[in-house]
């Protein structure tokens, strides 16, 4: 076996990769066996247990949970209230997480505890560890979170697995949890009063979500970077766009920064020839102000993901130290709901960037020379092809659904349970748009890579340029996509190229800008 880095749980902060690097299994996890970790994670599960004997009342553990608390539960069913608790919020529906979404909602979860504040026990937190190290992820549906009280619904599928019940997804199949703990030996856990409210009273699955859309957004931004390069070669444009004292005079530095990434990209990979246009159009010339937005907020984004990564979020809080027990609403998720909202506009924008990019190429308006929809095809067979006419069709259509899902989820807060949960975040929902807007942005980037890559290799044909005026990292990039692209000449389906491509953008493929 490939030795893997190990993520610990315990005193140190873990960051989106560390998560995100579990989540696809090039990580392994570990609880911290640090004596001073294991005696604070005890401490507050003791201090817990040192208040119900004292005082027999205690949220969620003598009552009724949400506007149920003013219910008092008899001592002999305490021991039933959270496995209850899991039970009537398994009413999820839509489609299922992935399994690789389903080890981050575990491993967010687990981050989350380590804080000592939310009253578990060190078998809850192993239990967790062992989900992780097997390779069992809850079956978790996307839909029944209002963001408030946290991902109750989603995250009762984590406590059911966690005690032996519903459904997990183990080496590809979906099977009984049941059948899976007796297969590996693994008991079911016992859970202690408070600790199904501990799993399922917080922000895990949106924080989970956010952390695929972070990378995946990180990641269009490099490649939006690199195909407006690509772009502003196939229009035969001006570099001048990218020049540094332009940006010095508007110096947001993540703006700048896309500058830069396409200025060096940029060196020596346009025509020597007299320019078409002074000014080219604003999709390339403005290329860095509208990817420079989302590459200004990504530290932004980072930090307040990495936060609630890293937070106690559950409810009430245990202040072991103090001897108190205080009850809020961490488990809200408006950081995360914003975070998502606000990321799925600037993705949306990338999309929009990309398709006015192809549109400009494909049409003989305004691609200075370029033949028709970048058909390949010459002579008497000409008429016959229509060349990329179809996909730029279909880039509109995946731009104009992204754009059309923009609309942000936080704001549709709905009053619920009884007027207990009477604000909610939102967050989940906010952020299963998000990473839909990613997915068709991504659709849409796929369609304009093909258009690129056509692109180049007419100006080649027609003897514009060639290969060797462009950078090495330039010219590498269009060899790996020439590797995967048929020269589109006859009219043929391109819907597994498409897809193929799709693949690579999952994998990150390509290195940029590293």
């Amino acid at each position: 076996m490939l030795h893997m880095p190990v993520i610990t749980f315990g005193e140190t902060p873990v960051s989106i990769e560390d998560i995100h690097a579990l989540a696809m299994g090039r990580a392994q996890s570990q609880v911290s066996d640090d004596p001073a970790f294991i005696n604070k994670i005890s401490a507050g599960a003791d201090f817990l247990s040192g208040v119900l004997e004292k005082t027999g009342v205690l949220y969620g553990i003598t009552t009724g949970y949400g506007d149920s608390c003013t219910r008092g539960v008899p001592e002999e069913l305490v021991h039933e209230l959270p496995i209850h608790l899991s039970r009537f919020h398994g009413v999820g529906l839509g489609k299922n997480l992935s399994p690789e979404q389903s080890r981050a909602v575990v491993a967010v979860r687990l981050a989350s505890l380590t804080k000592g504040m939310s009253g578990v026990s060190m078998d809850l937190m192993r239990q967790l560890e062992l989900l992780l190290e097997h390779d069992i992820a809850p079956v978790i549906p996307e839909e029944g979170s209002v963001g408030a009280s946290g991902d109750l619904t989603p995250l009762s599928y984590v406590a059911a697995v966690l005690i032996g019940e519903r459904d997990v997804f183990y080496k590809g199949e979906r099977r009984s949890t049941k059948d899976v703990y007796e297969e590996l030996n693994i008991k079911p856990l016992v859970m202690r009063p408070k600790e199904a409210l501990a799993i399922m009273n917080g922000t895990a699955v949106m924080t989970a979500m956010a952390v695929f859309a972070f990378q995946r957004a990180d990641y269009l931004a490099r490649l939006c970077s690199r195909l407006t390069t690509l772009t502003s070669i196939g229009l035969l444009g001006n570099p001048e766009h990218f020049d540094e004292v332009l940006f010095s005079a508007k110096p947001h530095p993540g703006q700048a920064e896309i500058a830069k990434r396409v200025r060096e990209d940029l060196d020596g990979g346009v025509s020597e020839e007299p320019l078409h246009r002074l000014q080219d159009r604003y999709s390339v010339r403005c290329a860095p102000h509208v990817i420079g937005v989302l590459q200004d907020m990504l530290p932004t984004f980072r930090q307040i993901i990495e936060t609630e990564i890293n937070s106690a979020n559950d409810n009430p809080i245990i202040d072991v130290e103090n001897e108190r027990v205080l009850h809020g609403g961490h488990f809200y998720g408006g950081h995360i709901g914003f975070v998502m909202d606000s990321l799925k506009n600037l993705v949306a924008n990338l999309a929009d960037l990309v398709d006015r990019q192809m549109a400009s190429l494909v049409d003989v308006k305004f691609n200075n020379g370029l033949p028709s929809n970048l058909s390949g095809a010459e002579g008497e067979r000409a008429p016959i092809n229509h060349g990329l006419k179809a996909l730029q069709i279909g880039v509109s259509a995946w731009t104009a659904e992204a754009l059309k899902n923009t609309m942000p989820a936080s704001v549709f807060s709905r009053s619920t349970e009884c007027h207990n949960q009477d604000k909610v975040s939102m967050g989940t929902i906010a952020a299963r748009d998000c990473l839909r807007v990613l997915e068709l942005t991504e659709q849409a980037v796929v369609g304009h890579m093909l258009a690129c890559c056509q692109a180049l290799r007419l100006r080649v044909r027609q003897g514009d340029f060639s290969f060797d005026k462009l950078t090495n990292e330039v010219a590498d990039f269009q060899k790996s996509l020439e590797a995967d692209i048929p020269f589109v000449n006859e009219d043929e389906p391109l819907e597994d190229v498409l897809k193929l491509l799709l693949n690579r953008i999952s994998n990150q493929h390509w290195s940029l800008y590293e």
